[in-house]
């Protein structure tokens, strides 16, 4: 299988119109997806609530309380992957949550008490510490903080690859030289490091940033409509980690 039929494979498989049929039918399935995507992004929701203003434990319960909300089937019901990307979604569906809380008078009404997303606060707390904080609003960290998560998302992926190869140690050598222009290592020191010739490191590099490539795509296939958006949301991606 060549790496196009590969990304439409996975693509078939995992797309985020799938995952919003559980707001259609009783799918454990797709809820689960859901769950998982929720899951790997919540930082970015998190951190566009913290930009809004609110506390950091006001942040969390409106974060969780959103998810909460998300997961029951009445959340999902005006879902619409053909009206957006479901970056878009998420953000979308967040501040008409927290405009609901504010009517209802509070996060204290916001749900049931189930958990169903784990959020460390203060892993969220002290990511937010080191944004910047005066130079982007609430939606312009949401995009940054969202496209380094699928950044992390598709790392994930590809060490996870690396491990069932039994290749941990070749991929922690060689991590820093997943995009080009590390600073400070050579290929050289990696050659006298692995005790590879150049040209086997020069070939495991580029395997390396080739499987990387493919990881990426396949994390931004979980979150469009269709499989011909994927360049877009990377271009999107790449905007909006620019300083």
């Amino acid at each position: 299988m060549g790496d196009d039929d590969s990304a439409r494979y996975v693509f078939s498989t995992t797309h985020w119109s799938v995952v919003l049929a559980a707001g259609d039918a009783d799918s454990a399935e797709a809820e689960s997806a859901l769950g998982e995507l929720c899951q790997n992004y919540w930082y970015p929701l998190y951190a566009f609530v913290r930009r809004k203003g609110y506390p950091q434990h006001d942040a969390k319960d409106l974060t969780q309380g959103f998810f909460e909300h998300l997961l029951a089937k009445d959340g999902l019901s005006r879902a619409d992957p053909q009206k957006g990307r479901f970056r878009s979604f998420l953000l979308g569906s967040l501040k008409n949550y927290i405009s609901v809380v504010h009517r209802k008078a509070g996060a204290a009404k916001r749900g049931g008490g189930t958990t169903t997303i784990s959020i460390d606060e203060e892993i969220g707390e002290q990511r937010y510490k080191i944004e910047p904080q005066d130079s982007e609003t609430p939606e312009s960290l949401f995009n940054r903080s969202w496209a380094l998560d699928l950044l992390d998302q598709a790392q994930l992926r590809l060490r996870q690859r690396y491990e069932k190869l039994g290749q941990i140690e070749l991929y922690r050598a060689l991590s820093p030289f997943i995009t080009p222009g590390e600073e400070g290592i050579t290929y050289a020191q990696k050659v006298e490091e692995l005790g590879m010739s150049t040209s086997a490191v020069t070939a495991a590099i580029h395997r390396l940033r080739k499987a990387y490539r493919r990881a990426l795509q396949e994390a931004l296939g979980e979150i469009v409509a269709d499989p011909e958006e994927i360049e877009d949301e990377r271009q999107f991606l790449l905007s909006s980690l620019q300083p």
